[in-house]
């Protein structure tokens, strides 16, 4: 199980400046993968590879515990990234061990 300080978002720090900025920003998979560090941390970040499918956002994963864990938090995920891309971008998460 993830300690609270593994799965510390950025976005609690995050001026709401930052956050409008980034919603008006093109849609690219590096404002995508800018939003998963920002909504899940830098330590899940280093264990996970991201990528925006119609509206699916695809995480690989080496571990099946971490799969686990993203697929258990995926609902707070998705708000987080809500918050951070706009409504819709992210409809869903489908996490993949690899």
């Amino acid at each position: 199980m993830l300690r609270s300080t593994e799965m510390e978002p950025l976005i609690s720090g995050m001026p709401g400046a930052l956050i409008d900025l980034l919603r008006v920003a093109p849609l690219s998979q590096g404002k995508v993968a800018f939003a998963w560090r920002a909504a899940v941390g830098s330590a899940v970040e280093r264990a996970t590879a991201v990528r925006l499918e119609d509206g699916t956002l695809i995480v690989e994963t080496a571990s099946a515990p971490w799969a686990r864990e993203l697929h258990r938090s995926s609902a707070t995920i998705l708000r987080r990234l809500e918050t951070l891309l706009g409504p819709g971008v992210v409809q869903r998460i489908q996490t993949r061990t690899v």
